[in-house]
């Protein structure tokens, strides 16, 4: 069996970037990780660095770790799926461009992709206008594919069936430079059953094709089945649990395909988030060793207010 391809969200700060980015990930054990490029409710960014870049990717060849494995969020503030207002249509495919070429300037050749909502349009015209901003964003000379995301169905979401993934695929041009993320809270949360992973699997093949499927989002629900609400929970804490959720991500037919943690920081206590903390070194590497730890939340705020 292939090496399990597992990693997080990291920071991606000004000052270290990339570098950054990578140090944050191996502090967790992981072997794939995925950043903002900046903050994902805003449009603020720093210059790419290139020799902070340079210094990243040469670390990473040090590592073991494949550029394939590394993955950019674009920003939640860009939807495609609504016009209605055409000048905040017009800045979401302008930032996506712009995010596209900086994952291309850093060396990153997915970003993932909120399809998007389409607010007071019909779905059919939501999708419309996803496939009309791909048709334009995707370059013909493009390195970076987007990978749209599966979503749960909350309010005017596009995205949480997998016959829409296909409808946006089918319309654009440049069909090739585009994939999916599969995020199996999302999924969950849409009405697909997770713990028959394999049946998923069939079932997203034959409508989209498993060729496409280059990116997971390893979540736990804190929702049951159907629910459409998109509220993560920690790897094994949630309605789909630890069994379902270490099935995903060593099942033979995605082993090369890499598995990124969203699941939730910690808080200091039940009572107050004054604090936070990252879960992702002991969840993964509760991962790794296949064991069940219930006592995970504890140890992680024991961890950190030791200062360890």
């Amino acid at each position: 069996m292939s090496e399990l391809i597992i990693g997080s969200h990291v920071s991606f700060g000004k000052d270290k970037q990339l570098l950054g980015s990578l140090e944050e990930a191996l502090s967790y054990g992981a072997n794939a990780f995925m950043i903002y490029t900046g903050a994902p409710q805003n449009t603020r960014r720093s210059d790419i660095n290139d020799e902070l870049t340079k210094k990243a990717i040469d670390k990473m060849k040090e590592e073991g770790i494949e550029p394939t494995n590394v993955v950019v969020h674009a920003p939640y503030i860009i939807n495609l799926a609504n016009n209605l207002k055409k000048d905040s249509y017009r800045f979401a495919i302008d930032f996506l461009k712009q995010e596209i070429e900086r994952a291309e300037k850093l060396g990153i050749d997915k970003i993932v992709l909120h399809p998007g909502s389409h607010v007071a349009l019909t779905k059919e015209e939501g999708l419309k206008n996803i496939i009309d901003a791909l048709n334009e964003v995707l370059r013909v000379d493009g390195k970076a594919k987007i990978l749209l995301e599966t979503m749960s169905g909350k309010g005017t979401e596009i995205g949480a069936k997998f016959e829409e993934i296909k409808a946006i695929i089918d319309g654009v041009e440049k069909d090739h430079l585009l994939g999916v993320c599969l995020d199996t809270c999302h999924i969950n949360d849409a009405g697909y059953e997770v713990k028959y992973f394999d049946k998923v699997l069939d079932e997203f093949d034959k409508i989209i094709g498993l060729d496409r499927l280059m990116c997971i989002h390893v979540n736990d629900s804190k929702n049951e089945l159907g629910a459409a609400k998109d509220r993560h929970e920690n790897f094994g804490f949630g309605n789909l649990g630890f069994k379902t959720l270490i099935d995903v991500l060593y099942n033979d037919r995605i082993m090369d395909v890499p598995k990124i943690l969203e699941t939730p920081y910690v808080t200091e206590d039940d009572e107050s988030k004054a604090r936070v903390y990252p879960p992702y070194k002991f969840e993964i590497e509760m991962i790794r060793s296949k064991k069940f730890d219930e006592d995970l939340i504890k140890k992680i705020r024991e961890y950190y207010k030791g200062g360890m």
